[in-house]
């Protein structure tokens, strides 16, 4: 790696002294909780859809869903993650130019479009452009809400603040996958309504924001207009300040973890779906019989007869988890070189997959997610209060975009191939055709049954439980490879980062 001060110049790599937590929390402005409020509202909605995306590709049309592969699905998740991830990379520089404010405003709008794109229209496309649009408009929401939160705290508080914000984040991740667990037993397209209906909050919210520095903004465009200054064109400016090392080495040496991380929300609620009883976890809270209670069957994510707890219902642990002590890890971490913490929660998250890979015990599984979970609140607020530290002055959402691009990079690979892995080593579906061929049905026979329908078929066709069958299916196939591979990339980065680390440290102290 070069150790050539002169391309980042402008950036600033100091690492500032933190306030003590109730000190900066203190320190924390009105307009940080506005931005705050938005972003729950906003991933209210679209963890409501993104956490149930594979269930709903995966499920039969018999039952309201998709009824395609997941290869199929892997298509519709890669190029969603494509457009997410790499629009913010060019918006985050038009919300510097144009106004937080305006770019919020829009990418609302393009939202509520998507999620009733997918309502209306049930189908590959249907759902494939609604996640376009979707994607769109959230590359274009971001930039402006982590502007504003960087252009509202200071060096001293960017810690607490990051985490703050991430914790309050995951309010809305928690909520989310809830509303679209009771909603999708009623119908699934009442997931898209709802969802719609929620990101509008963001109209009140905007009534009472005020965009942060917005006189410098406008006088800087005066003058830009006056020919006081000279500005370099938008798509320019942005691949220079993309070209600088600090920027390129972050985006290659992350990128594996984003492959890891979204591994984890796209493809195990599926595998929970098809190989984890977790009515083992109901039964040890409430006994064999559930629990009929309304508001722990919504709070626990459990099904409507209280006696298993659904697919979105174990991951939401996770932003369960984040949402009440991300702030406690903030602190923690704050102490901490940003580069260190993120090494240790990266090494966090690999070993939570290797657990996923070693068993389909319902607990372990909820060890897993509580591994990685802290492992995130080590690395995910980091990565935006890293960048926004050494973003140059007037650039700050830019930069805020550039952190999409590991991510990006990472997503889109995991969109493509994750699904694809899982699909080779671990399809319940796949594995039950197979089967069903063995027992002595006929092969057209077999070729006949609908998308989604194999298992339940397998089950019907033999009269054995669905349980043994699942056990049966289990053992005798090595389930685990696919997720002992996605730790394996996870491990790559996880170097990555280690030497990123060495290397900043020195570049700071030279």
């Amino acid at each position: 790696m070069s150790n050539s001060k002169d391309a980042y110049a402008d950036n600033d790599l100091r690492e500032v002294k933190q306030l003590g937590m109730w000190a900066s929390i203190a320190s924390l402005s009105y307009i940080f909780w506005i931005v705050g409020g938005m972003e729950l509202v906003e991933r209210i909605a679209y963890y409501g859809v993104k956490a149930s995306a594979g269930l709903y590709a995966k499920a039969p049309v018999s039952e309201g869903g998709l009824g395609i592969s997941l290869s199929d699905y892997g298509v519709i998740i890669g190029i969603w993650a494509m457009m997410q991830t790499f629009v913010p990379v060019f918006t985050g520089g038009i919300s510097d130019r144009v106004g937080y404010k305006e770019t919020i405003f829009a990418s609302t709008i393009i939202k509520i479009c998507g999620y009733l794109v997918m309502a209306f229209f049930p189908s590959f496309y249907g759902f494939l452009f609604g996640a376009i649009l979707l994607a769109a408009g959230t590359g274009i929401f971001k930039p402006g809400i982590q502007g504003t939160l960087v252009l509202s705290t200071g060096r001293q508080n960017t810690s607490m603040a990051w985490g703050i914000f991430y914790q309050v984040v995951n309010i809305g991740g928690f909520l989310g996958p809830l509303v679209a667990v009771h909603m999708r037993q009623l119908s699934w397209d009442n997931v898209f309504y709802a969802c719609a209906a929620i990101i509008s909050f963001n109209f009140l919210f905007l009534l009472a924001y005020k965009e942060p520095g917005k006189e410098a903004r406008l006088e800087r465009n005066r003058k830009i207009k006056s020919g006081e200054i000279h500005q370099v064109a938008l798509w320019r400016d942005a691949l220079h300040e993309l070209k600088k090392p600090i920027v390129i080495y972050y985006m290659l040496v992350f990128a594996g973890f984003w492959f890891l991380f979204n591994s984890l929300f796209d493809v195990l609620p599926i595998h929970i779906a098809e190989w984890v009883d977790t009515s083992v976890i109901v039964t040890s809270l409430f006994g064999p019989e559930g629990t009929s209670n309304g508001i722990l069957q919504f709070w626990l994510g459990l099904d409507n007869t209280g006696t298993k707890v659904m697919p979105e219902g174990m991951l939401n642990l996770n932003a369960g988890m984040i949402m009440t002590t991300c702030f406690l890890v903030a602190a923690l971490t704050a102490k901490y070189r940003i580069t260190t913490a993120m090494l240790a929660g990266c090494l966090l998250s690999i070993l939570a997959f290797v657990v996923i890979g070693a068993t389909n015990a319902a607990w372990m599984m909820v060890l897993a997610i509580v591994m990685f979970s802290f492992g995130e609140m080590m690395i995910s607020p980091k990565k935006n209060e890293f960048m926004g530290n050494i973003a140059p002055e007037g650039k700050k959402a830019m930069y805020l975009g550039f952190v999409m691009l590991p991510q990006g990079i990472g997503w889109t690979l995991e969109g493509f191939f994750g699904p694809k892995l899982y699909e080779m080593y671990a399809s319940k579906e796949i594995f039950s055709l197979d089967l069903l061929k063995e027992r002595g049905m006929s092969a057209s026979d077999v070729s006949a049954i609908p998308q989604g329908e194999a298992f339940t078929t397998l089950v019907a066709y033999t009269g054995e439980p669905a349980q043994e069958l699942t056990t049966l299916l289990y053992n005798t196939h090595n389930i685990g490879m696919a997720w002992y591979i996605i730790a394996a990339i996870g491990t790559i980065s996880a170097v990555g980062i280690f030497l990123y680390g060495k290397w900043l440290l020195k570049l700071q102290r030279s």
